[in-house]
């Protein structure tokens, strides 16, 4: 099995963009639509974010971004792994990865937002600590919506 080279990359990137661009045809596979949240790239950018690109050898098999919602907190986006590398770990790599950046800029909790129709993406974060909090953002009063959070302290 070759190693994930995790790589920080422009959100508005080409090689990001491709990841967004697959995991909004998801979201328009599962829901209907794509992801309407007001997004800047910007907001992707060191200091203030970070947006990750996962490689297996040349191939980008998996995304993840973070971003500043206030001093002590950061919202995970765009968390993505093209289905032929699935069921590897390397989602998991990249949420920790995260985590670690956001502790670096000074974060102590994470939120994020994900939907009833992604089973596997509930799972990882529950299994990786995060407990259901009340809606944020942008779909808090979406039904098929929910928001997670998780202390770093």
């Amino acid at each position: 099995m070759s190693e994930l080279d995790l790589r920080e990359e422009p959100y508005d990137g080409p090689v990001a963009q491709q990841l967004i661009a697959a995991v909004q045809l998801e979201y328009v596979s599962r829901y209907g639509g794509p992801d309407t949240s007001p997004v800047d790239p910007g907001e992707f950018a060191a200091p203030r974010g970070r947006f990750l690109v996962g490689y297996l050898d040349v191939t980008p098999v998996v995304s993840g971004g973070l971003r500043l919602i206030d001093d002590a907190t950061v919202e995970i986006k765009r968390m993505y792994v093209v289905p032929e590398a699935r069921g590897r770990g390397w989602a998991r790599l990249v949420l920790g990865r995260l985590e670690d950046i956001a502790r670096s800029m000074g974060a102590t909790r994470v939120l994020l937002e994900t939907g009833l129709k992604q089973p596997e993406a509930i799972a990882l974060y529950e299994s990786s600590g995060y407990e259901r909090i009340e809606g944020f953002g942008h779909y808090r009063c979406e039904p098929d919506s929910l928001s997670f959070a998780k202390d770093l302290r």
